[in-house]
């Protein structure tokens, strides 16, 4: 009888703390936009900005100092490509510049006057281009371009000099085909936009009361200090109610509105989320503790998104990462969730395909759940003190 009576109120304690929790969460217009507006809002935003996701016939301006044959049949095959047209040819740089400055081309292909005169002697020859940095894709695109047309031209220019081993090059990108930014993009951040909304909406709101005098942190009072478990849960209860649902419009329905890739069944995408949600709330919990003044969310915001991107390697190899940035990335849900999401809806592998990023996010939680626990134990026990400190006083 003992048992199910201590049960019965560790579920009622849990209930009450789950309830105000809410009451929390949706009495606060700045955690609401953040959750709602902010978590809703930029993944439809980003979608919007590079609704494309790629640029063809990119217009490009040529500086051909070199006038050979090589040079000639090279530059026909960049303008054969689907990224760049060759729009004006130009006598000089200068002039090549004056265009882009003017936006009437958006990259420069510059071929030296020795350029034909190295490949005939079998020497490398070099090709500068020069891309107007106003948009990335504009990189992209003459970059693309002047790569794939000099891969062929080298296989070909290897046939003619008889060399016996020539590179042959192919271009295969199965998850990617049209090479979009929106694809490469998007996949990467739509799980970040989860973590960290849910981390600045919860650091908003203990900031908030932290600026009252109130602990974020408080045990309810028929507690008697005890219970941290049942808070840490019922307050975890209340955000995994609220990001179940922000997490499956994010990561099912936006894909689908924009015609993103999704190769994963959506039962399997539930599974991720169930993982990488419950790890984003007890690594909220703990970091939110070292959040006390209500701006200090606002400063995070601008500084931490765009490193925790980076370090999700998505853009760059992992491998290549430096140690410390490697370690440090371990300490993110989004660094696992990214990786995760991008290899089961992108490049559509199954949920044994991301065991180890499952795993990692397992660990995750367990570590954090214990550090949240603590963290709400020694605040609370600071709050006592400066109330018996100023009970004394007065």
């Amino acid at each position: 009888m003992k048992e199910i009576s201590f049960f019965r109120t560790w579920f009622r304690n849990w209930y009450d703390i789950f309830i105000h929790e809410l009451h929390l969460i949706f009495s606060d217009s700045g955690v609401l936009v953040i959750f709602f507006v902010g978590g809703l809002l930029y993944p439809v935003l980003y979608n919007l900005i590079y609704m494309n996701g790629t640029v063809d016939d990119m217009p490009v301006a040529v500086v051909d100092l070199s006038g050979g044959s090589y040079s000639r049949r090279y530059l026909q095959k960049v303008d054969a490509t689907r990224e760049c047209e060759i729009l004006l040819y130009c006598s000089s740089l200068e002039e090549a510049r004056s265009l882009m400055q003017r936006r009437v081309v958006h990259g420069v292909i510059y071929v030296p006057a020795d350029f034909d005169e190295h490949i005939v002697r079998g020497e490398q020859g070099t090709v500068s281009t020069y891309a107007d940095m106003s948009s990335f894709l504009y990189y992209k695109c003459l970059t693309m371009g002047t790569s794939l047309a000099m891969l062929d031209e080298m296989h070909q220019i290897q046939l003619e000099h008889n060399v016996p081993q020539a590179v042959l090059s192919e271009e295969n990108m199965p998850y990617n085909k049209p090479f979009s930014y929106t694809i490469f993009f998007i996949s990467a951040a739509l799980m970040l936009v989860i973590q960290q909304t849910m981390f600045y909406g919860s650091s908003l709101l203990a900031g908030t009361l932290r600026e009252r005098n109130k602990s974020f942190a408080s045990l309810p009072g028929h507690l008697q200090g005890l219970g941290v478990g049942r808070v840490v849960l019922g307050r975890g209860a209340a955000y995994f109610a609220v990001y179940l649902v922000v997490g499956a419009i994010i990561a099912l329905l936006i894909p689908w509105l924009f015609h993103l890739p999704q190769r994963a069944e959506w039962t399997e995408m539930m599974v991720l989320l169930l993982f990488f949600v419950v790890d984003c709330i007890f690594f909220t919990f703990t970091w939110s503790t070292l959040i006390w003044k209500r701006e200090t969310m606002f400063v995070l915001f601008l500084s931490a998104s765009p490193m925790l991107l980076f370090l999700t390697g998505f853009s760059w190899p992992v491998t290549a990462i430096p140690d410390f940035w490697r370690w440090v990335s371990m300490l993110f849900p989004s660094t696992y969730g990214c990786r995760a999401f991008i290899n089961l809806n992108t490049a559509g592998g199954t949920l044994s395909t991301i065991a180890p990023e499952i795993k990692a996010m397992t660990i995750q939680t367990a570590v954090y759940y214990f550090l949240a626990c603590a963290s709400v134990f020694v605040e609370h026990q600071i709050t006592l003190r400066r109330s018996r400190r100023a009970a004394v006083r007065c």
